[in-house]
């Protein structure tokens, strides 16, 4: 950044604001479409294209590379804003992001890495994501297929159970053994662009909810150099960087989501009072709750921020046992949080928010949201968590 650029750059506070203002105008025309969008089970267009114009793609990128350097902190912001609008948006909006600071955190110093940032900053290119494979179980820390070399060039073949919004990416942040006589733990991240790629259909997204991701299953067949398999191990990439990224911004996502069933929940309280001279509908008890939900969801996402934002910079501390336990218990808590936030404000609402054609109902966002306690399954997460922990010591006082 030159003399300039730095006088005339916003502080932090005042580029967060200016990043949540644009979200906001883009969070206007998501929700228009939110409700088209799930019902034709279609990618989000409008809000994507939104995305592009306010430069919200290429906002994570450092400034060096012509972005903004966005936060961690400002882009949850942003996937809060957007969750209250169009689920589908929202999530899309948390993957790329995810992807994005993985290369941003672990592809630096590389001509060809650094030249897709700049056009990530300069182009607003959508990445996808592709990181679980037919053959194991969604288990996203082994892989079948390999990087296989093709001359001087690179090879992959690999079928993928979901590529989130794969036909609609400009390219693809993928993982995959080393090399064929790697051992599926021992892992690589890899960046294919659209030109590098063929995807072939495999199966379909008939899903319950968040049907605008369009996660269809693909074989994905990609050539390109070898500068495009990160340098860096997967298991670092993984823990330090795609765990917590991904952990926080989708707990933001599904806040978000709550906040707009507590927002139907209120709606329909106040107009239920005001109708009844102010007496309490029956389902009042049932919107406290909601509340209360969505303010714990909200307290721990804001601790998982704190704790990534003291640990930035510090592999260790990055890798730690207590940091990696509390970032991996997020996904797990606040995913049922925002799941029993809807399911507080559907009873609250009552038969309004059980239809589906009125102003109160809950029938959307809920369905969305009961994804969050599958996507990497919660009780895989636990099942992990407790080997990992298992020879930890207890803590013996509170202080501890």
């Amino acid at each position: 950044m030159t003399m300039q650029q730095r006088a005339t750059s916003p502080g932090p506070e005042a580029a967060a604001a200016d990043l949540r203002s644009r979200a906001d105008a883009v969070a206007a025309i998501a929700a228009r479409h939110a409700a088209a969008v799930d019902r034709d089970g279609r990618f989000p267009a409008e809000a994507v294209e939104a995305m592009r114009a306010q430069r919200l793609l290429g906002a994570a990128i450092p400034p060096d590379l012509g972005g903004e350097g966005s936060s961690i902190r400002a882009l949850a912001d942003v996937c809060y804003a957007l969750g209250r609008a169009c689920a589908s948006a929202a999530m899309i909006f948390a993957m790329h992001q995810t992807k994005v600071a993985c290369l941003v955190r672990h592809g630096r110093g590389e001509p060809w890495r650094e030249s897709v940032m700049r056009r990530i900053a300069s182009e607003q290119w959508l990445m996808a994501s592709s990181t679980t494979e037919g053959n194991n179980g969604g288990n996203v820390r082994v892989s079948t297929a390999a990087i296989e070399p093709e001359g001087d060039g690179i090879r992959l073949d690999r079928a993928a159970t979901v590529i989130s919004y794969g036909a609609e990416a400009d390219g693809v942040v993928t993982v995959a053994r080393r090399t064929p006589d790697s051992a599926p733990s021992d892992q690589v991240l890899c960046v294919f662009l659209k030109a590098d790629y063929s995807l072939e259909h495999l199966s379909g997204w008939q899903t319950l909810g968040m049907r605008g991701t369009c996660s269809s299953g693909f074989r994905l067949l990609a050539r390109g150099r070898p500068e495009q398999v990160l340098a860096a191990r997967y298991a670092d990439i993984h823990g330090q960087t795609m765990t917590p990224v991904s952990h926080i911004l989708w707990s933001s996502v599904w806040s978000g989501i709550a906040a707009c069933t507590l927002d139907k929940a209120q709606a329909f309280t106040r107009t239920a009072m005001r109708g009844a001279g102010g007496a309490a509908p029956p389902g009042a008890l049932h919107y406290a709750r909601a509340v209360s939900s969505l303010k714990q969801a909200r307290a721990l996402i804001g601790q998982a921020l704190d704790r990534f934002d003291a640990a930035t910079g510090d592999p260790a501390a990055l890798s730690a046992l207590d940091f990696q336990t509390a970032i991996t218990m997020l996904k797990v808590e606040v995913s049922e949080l925002a799941v029993a936030t809807a399911m507080s404000a559907l009873r609250a609402n009552g038969l309004a928010g059980y239809r589906e054609d009125g102003p109160f109902s809950i029938g959307r966002h809920l369905r969305d949201l009961l994804s969050a306690p599958l996507m990497i399954h919660n009780d895989r997460i636990l099942a992990n968590l407790a080997t990992a922990t298992l020879m930890a010591p207890v803590a013996d006082s509170l202080n501890d």
